[in-house]
């Protein structure tokens, strides 16, 4: 029997999620709008994925209400892509996807990335809670530091620009330097 290309016939809430987020591609445009990637020309440059994948993959997710385009002046004017309150919910989950990474696959240098309860500076957990104050960090919340395994010289400037300091959801500096 050939493998189906879907979930269709799984009557499972993961199933359903899958089809939506499951993709290739899907996670790390998730995972890059919570560091602040908005623009289609960033996203592109940060992941290296041909373009048709990313605009279907945009698509989907603004149309299951993950993300939500805005309108940004430029000339002519342009739309930036922002993770709306249902895409937010997703925060855990990517949080520990990369935690298990970096466990499994990490550098031998240890996190690339270092994720922060800004409230206090204590590193969340895998499940993206702060041990100190004992509460789940809502990615607003979350301070994104580089680690000792990032790579300190990266080639594009999406990445240049995520080794600073920052807090999940803000906005990257715009014009971004190539």
């Amino acid at each position: 029997m050939p493998l189906g290309k879907d979930y269709a016939a799984q009557s499972c809430s993961l199933a359903r999620t899958l089809e939506l987020v499951g993709e290739r591609w899907t996670l790390l445009i998730v995972r890059d709008a919570f560091y602040g990637v908005r623009r289609y020309n960033d996203f592109l440059v940060h992941l290296a994925l041909p373009r048709a994948v990313l605009s279907a993959r945009l698509r989907t997710l603004t149309e299951n209400g993950v993300l939500e385009t805005v309108r940004y002046q430029a000339s002519p004017p342009r739309d930036e892509y922002q993770l709306t309150a249902k895409g937010r919910e997703l925060w855990p989950a990517v949080h520990a996807l990369a935690v298990w990474g970096e466990q499994h696959h990490g550098s031998e240098k240890g996190s690339r990335r270092d994720f922060l309860h800004a409230g206090c500076g204590t590193r969340l957990d895998q499940a993206g809670r702060c041990p100190a104050c004992e509460t789940g960090v809502p990615p607003e919340d979350v301070e994104m530091r580089p680690g000792p395994g990032a790579d300190r010289a990266p080639a594009d400037a999406v990445s240049r620009a995520l080794l600073r300091p920052r807090m999940l959801l803000e906005p990257l500096p715009q014009p971004l330097n190539a």
